[in-house]
């Protein structure tokens, strides 16, 4: 009976174990035996990644599509347009998208879909449409002439078309012009939000597109507060990142609202000012560290350095600070009025004070405002060139570490480290009213009577004059522009 029972056992094994090979053989037999027949995929060529259309005429994009049966080709094209009430409206078919281009001068996300009908496989390709007008490139510069202020529009071919202001809005600017902002939120592809020009009392905004006053959004100063002041002394107003303006008004510390899309109507609006026992001059700097700004500036009646940090909304914390090296001079007890004051790639700050006697100083620190938080004096000492500097002196840094300052109808570029002061090579015929940096760092642009001078200050150039633009109305206050 066990022998029956191994006998039994073995045959099962070896039954279990031809099945075992049989099945293994048939596996590998099979390797490699199917045939896997892959879609063919379209080959889309002639599309780019952005494209301009000027506001009214016509968009014509029409890539060329390969790899698959052109009867199997379907294309569908998608604008997305957020402020579209219907958005099918902005969706079209067809090999090529041709369209008269009604949308704003604003850039758009789009999207082409390839579907290949014969399998039902879709294919997306995405662009962006860039909205123009006529004003989309170029500059605008602000100016004064006999008492009145003006706008000019600068070409680029660098034609001017002066009282451009009066022209379209059928009035006149506010007078006593102190700035004009473009203002655009970096952290969201440098989306336009609109021109603000200033003056010491009032100020307007305009449709980047137009140049229209506004209308829906806030078109004036006044306007621009929740609560508006009963009157309004614009000491400076900057431009912040985000697109919203910040600065001292009645010598208080005012920050637009960036705590709704961009879009909104309320977008950069002033709330209440920064709370806080203080006086500012209008001297301020706007410093950043990793995206974390902060302000710099100086409380006038107590002739000290102030803190301002901008968590959401501004928040005024005076001195509370720690003064570093306060034997060279004490922050927190100046004891001299304030009259200019630049940074140098959000480090090296200069200030230039006066004394009771008229004396200007410089006195040179840094300051950390985002933690720990000083301010850290490096030296206090004589200006060399007392008559540069007064509550007219225009002054610009660059990264470099060089400063440019106007005086009368001369530039000259002073280098701080060891006082060298150089006379740039540009002949101005009149005395300067605005002293302002292109983008890149590379141009200095001067404005006088009637006139802006760009001027060649690359490493290795003495500010020679490369282009003259004439034909601006009086004295230039301020200039911005769109590249």
């Amino acid at each position: 009976m066990k022998r029956d029972v191994n006998k039994l056992r073995a045959i099962l094994f070896a039954a279990v174990l031809s099945l075992t090979l049989l099945a293994l053989g048939s596996c590998y037999k099979d390797k490699g035996n199917y045939v896997i027949d892959m879609p063919g995929v379209p080959q889309v060529t002639g599309l780019d990644t952005l494209y301009e259309a000027s506001v009214g005429d016509s968009l014509i994009i029409a890539p060329k599509i390969t790899g698959i049966d052109a009867a199997s080709v379907k294309c569908n094209w998608r604008i997305d347009v957020p402020e579209a009430i219907v958005p099918e409206a902005n969706h079209y078919e067809g090999a090529a998208l041709r369209i008269v281009f009604g949308l704003q001068a604003k850039r758009y996300t789009a999207r082409l879909t390839v579907t290949n009908t014969a399998n039902g496989m879709k294919y997306f390709y995405n662009f962006k449409i860039q909205g123009t007008t006529a004003f989309s490139r170029g500059s605008l510069v602000l100016s004064v002439q006999n008492g009145v202020s003006k706008l000019s529009f600068i070409k680029p071919d660098n034609t001017v078309q002066p009282n451009i202001y009066e022209a379209i809005n059928g009035e006149p600017l506010p007078p006593d012009p102190l700035h004009i902002h473009y203002l655009k939120n970096q952290f969201t592809g440098n989306t336009p939000l609109g021109y603000w020009i200033i003056s010491r009392q009032a100020g307007v905004r305009l449709d980047v597109n137009n140049l229209v006053k506004e209308a829906v959004k806030p078109g004036t100063l006044h306007d621009n507060f929740f609560l508006a002041p009963s009157t309004i002394d614009v000491g400076s107003l900057i431009a912040h990142p985000q697109g919203v303006m910040m600065g001292v008004i009645n010598g208080k510390f005012y920050g637009g609202t960036t705590n709704t899309w961009d879009q909104s109507n309320t977008y950069g609006m002033f709330g209440t000012y920064a709370d806080g026992d203080y006086e500012l001059a209008p001297e301020i700097i706007l410093t950043a560290v990793d995206n974390n700004f902060s302000v710099i500036a100086f409380e006038k009646n107590k002739k000290q350095f102030v803190r301002i940090n901008i968590y959401g909304s501004p928040m005024y914390f005076g001195t509370q600070y720690s003064p570093v090296n306060t034997e060279i001079f004490d922050p927190t007890k100046v004891g001299m009025d304030l009259i200019r004051m630049v940074q140098i790639n959000s480090t090296d700050t200069y200030a230039y004070v006066k004394d009771s006697n008229g004396n200007i100083y410089e006195l040179k620190f840094n300051a950390n405002f985002n933690g720990p938080f000083m301010i850290t004096a490096v030296h206090r000492r004589l200006f060399s060139k007392q008559e540069w500097i007064n509550e007219r002196t225009k002054m610009v840094a660059t990264r470099n570490g060089y400063i440019y300052v106007a005086y009368k109808n001369q530039v000259f570029r002073y280098n701080p480290l060891n006082q060298q002061v150089e006379q740039l090579k540009a002949a101005i015929k009149s005395d300067i009213g605005l002293l302002k940096l292109d983008d890149d760092e590379n141009t200095l642009i001067a404005g006088a009577e009637g006139a802006l001078y760009y001027m060649d200050i690359r490493v290795g150039q003495q500010g020679e004059l490369l282009k003259t633009i004439e034909g601006i109305p009086g004295n230039p206050v301020d200039m911005t522009w769109r590249k």
